[in-house]
């Protein structure tokens, strides 16, 4: 049997988990000297107001080697295909690979680096799932998978840049920090990194509907299994102005809107929403 897993920054719904059978190993948070699981025993809501409080970013931790194993049967049939965020931002890949040298399960289990963050892997661990249902080689699987990975498309759209500024993962942010007029960037994944793309200006809806009408070329050439709108806690009326404009582009499936966790949230900031898919 495949067994799929992944760490918490892949940002899928429990219902998302639940239906295709993700074993989800958290990542880390911490405040101050109080430690939390992503996903398990704190919000995006306690980590904004923990921040503001304290002027300051939560760190992050990946999951320990030790975490990764408790994932692994040493000596079962299984086979696994575990998902990490990049490996530009944590050591969450690493720590996976290490375990399975620990354990010696090298012929029945993979490591892929997404290169993603939040659904940009969500995206993929979808994809993979379906494989594994269709019957598809764990092999196989893997390699598809990493075909399909360049072909993600994950950016987002901040109200703050405050979080990513203190964060420090997104280059470029500094220089955009701290100016007088308010600036909303376009954050770009790419590579494996984040890089401000293209800069936006005025309140709420408008900046973020203005970057997501200017991905509607690459939207009407994506697949069309699925787009996700994931955000880290944006007003209903955004969000649903945001799911008309996809719907109304007759291009998807299924649209998902997923909530950010708590490690990607504390990250972006509140009022953060993404658009991500993948291109054909």
């Amino acid at each position: 049997m495949i067994k799929i897993l992944a760490d918490s920054t892949c940002d899928l719904s429990k219902d998302l988990i639940e239906k295709y059978q993700i074993g989800i190993i958290p990542l880390y948070v911490h405040l101050g000297e109080d430690e939390y699981k992503d996903g398990v025993d704190i919000s995006p809501e306690e980590i904004f107001a923990w921040s503001d409080k304290n002027d300051l970013t939560p760190k992050t931790a990946a999951p320990s080697v030790a975490d990764f194993e408790e994932f692994f049967d040493k000596d079962g049939e299984d086979e696994y295909i575990v998902f990490t965020i990049s490996s530009e931002f944590s050591s969450s890949f690493s720590n996976c690979m290490l375990a399975i040298d620990d354990m010696e399960i090298y012929e029945r289990a993979y490591v892929i680096d997404s290169a993603n963050l939040s659904t940009g892997i969500g995206l993929l661990i979808i994809y993979a799932a379906e494989l594994a249902a269709q019957g598809m080689k764990a092999e196989d699987i893997v390699n598809t998978i990493k075909e399909t990975r360049e072909k993600v498309r994950a950016s987002f759209i901040v109200d703050t840049l405050t979080y990513l500024y203190r964060g420090g993962r997104c280059s470029g942010v500094a220089a955009l920090f701290g100016s007088a007029l308010k600036i909303h960037p376009k954050i770009l994944v790419e590579n494996g990194a984040m890089r401000p793309d293209k800069k936006y200006r005025g309140k709420n809806i408008k900046f973020v509907m203005d970057y997501v009408k200017d991905l509607e070329d690459e939207l009407k050439t994506a697949r069309k299994e699925r787009v996700f709108i994931t955000h880290s806690g944006c007003d209903k009326t955004i969000v649903d102005s945001v799911r008309k404009y996809l719907e109304d582009l007759n291009q998807f499936d299924e649209i998902i809107e997923t909530r950010a966790g708590a490690v990607i949230s504390s990250h972006c900031g509140p009022g953060t929403l993404g658009v991500l898919f993948i291109s054909q």
